[in-house]
């Protein structure tokens, strides 16, 4: 059981492993019977244990490292070996360029025979060199290696291919950078005044060091011109290689902007696996400044403002009607004495009032729409039904008020009656008064 189960992981990597280079929607049939077959890191007795080939070199060197290609199926099998730069996918796999690609970097470092025989469930092993060229720069140098079948049915060509990695390391000053370009971000507001948006911000992380590098990142918002803001984490969890970018897609909530908006990123990256000491680390910053106009916002001010000059406007309507009342009320009784005075009466209004025997009690009659008394004891004076009874002290002036026309307004029939206490306890005396005729 343990030396059967090496055999079925490989078989599993073998089938996980193959990559199809046929048209895009294209089906290519199985070959009969089925080829089974996988690809390890060995030494001279066959597969070693190790996953990937992973070596820190210096300019010039050669090393020589095996491989063990084992063919699980039933029948011998010849395979052609390759080797090609190596990168990583959008979601963070290692693969090498096809055989349509040229390589440019490790991939031509690695030299290794063309093909191999494998016979019917046996396992070959070959060697191949690392060659380090001399003016190699220092950092990483990945690259892969590969055993591939091809087959072809009809007009459909497919190669499927089984390898590992071969990670390559130039002595050197080690650089961990990283950039960032296109970065970019929308506002997603809400129509709802009172509730906040989203920022929604994108951008491409690129691998600026010679090294592998992961990294921590934050990505914050400046709102309400620096007064408030949010932010959110940004780190860069799968490791990029060097000259490799991966994008990013980052939304902050919560967001309440007016105007501008501020959006920066910043990145820290660190050496994968720790790195060596004395490693350069250059972090990355970058700012995009964003201009939102607050249409919610301007809307609910707006209709504030609207509700205000309407309040205003009904008031001032309100009183400049009773403005307009009152003076219709005063011309209407200017005109009722103008009325009588054509009418050809002989006095507009003639009044006498009798006063104690101390003093003599003088009425001034002013124009037929009103008096003025100075009497040195008089207490009360009635006035017709239309007419409300004033008090005043003595010393003091007397006047009335038209109750249906208001102060200005004269009253035809007016009748004044002036009383007084009687010292000698007789009862009191009324004046005289004269009615218009």
């Amino acid at each position: 059981m343990i030396r059967t189960l090496p055999r079925l992981l490989a078989v599993l990597a073998a089938v996980l492993v193959t990559v199809p280079i046929a048209p895009a929607g294209a089906r290519a049939e199985p070959t009969s019977p089925t080829l089974t077959w996988a690809v390890q890191p060995a030494n001279q007795q066959g597969p070693d244990g190790r996953r990937w080939v992973e070596h820190t070199l210096d300019p010039g060197q050669v090393v020589t490292e095996r491989l063990a290609v084992r063919n699980f199926s039933d029948r011998p099998a010849v395979f052609s070996l390759k080797a090609a730069d190596g990168y990583l996918t959008d979601k963070g796999r290692f693969n090498m360029l096809p055989s349509s690609r040229k390589s440019v970097d490790g991939g031509t470092w690695v030299k290794i025979q063309e093909k191999v025989s494998v016979a019917a469930k046996g396992t070959t092993v070959v060697p191949f060199t690392i060659t380090v060229p001399r003016d190699a720069t220092p950092g990483d140098h990945p690259a892969g290696i590969a055993a591939t079948v091809n087959s072809a049915s009809g007009t459909v060509a497919v190669e499927s291919r089984v390898g590992f990695r071969v990670m390559m390391r130039v002595s050197g000053t080690v650089t961990a950078a990283l950039a960032v370009k296109d970065l970019a971000a929308t506002y997603h507001g809400s129509w709802n005044p009172f509730a906040a948006g989203t920022v929604r911000v994108t951008y491409t992380t690129t691998n600026a060091g010679n090294v592998a590098v992961t990294g921590t990142g934050r990505v914050a918002t400046g709102e309400l011109f620096g007064l408030t803001g949010h932010d959110a984490q940004a780190d860069v969890a799968q490791q990029i290689l060097p000259g490799g970018n991966r994008k990013f897609d980052i939304s902050i909530g919560g967001v309440r902007t007016l105007g501008r908006l501020r959006t920066t990123v910043d990145l820290t990256p660190a050496v994968v696996d720790g790195g060596p000491t004395g490693a350069e680390i250059r972090p990355a910053s970058a700012t995009v400044t964003l201009w939102t106009v607050p249409w919610p916002q301007l809307a609910l001010v707006a209709i504030l403002v609207a509700l205000v000059f309407a309040a205003r406007t009904i008031i001032r309507r309100r009183k400049r009607r009773l403005t307009d009342l009152l003076a219709q009320a005063r011309e209407e009784g200017r005109a009722e004495a103008r009325e009588s005075a054509n009418a050809g009466t002989p006095k507009r209004l003639r009044s006498t009032v009798a006063a104690s025997p101390s003093g003599a009690s003088q009425s001034v009659h002013n124009g037929g729409c009103g008096f003025i008394t100075r009497p040195p004891r008089v207490h009360r004076v009635s006035a017709s039904p239309s007419i409300v009874a004033a008090d005043s002290l003595p010393g003091r002036d007397l006047s009335y008020r038209d109750v249906r026309g208001g102060p200005d307004r004269c009253s035809r029939g007016l009748t004044l009656r002036a009383t007084q206490p009687n010292p000698r306890g007789r009862p009191p005396w009324p004046a005289r008064s004269r009615r218009q005729a």
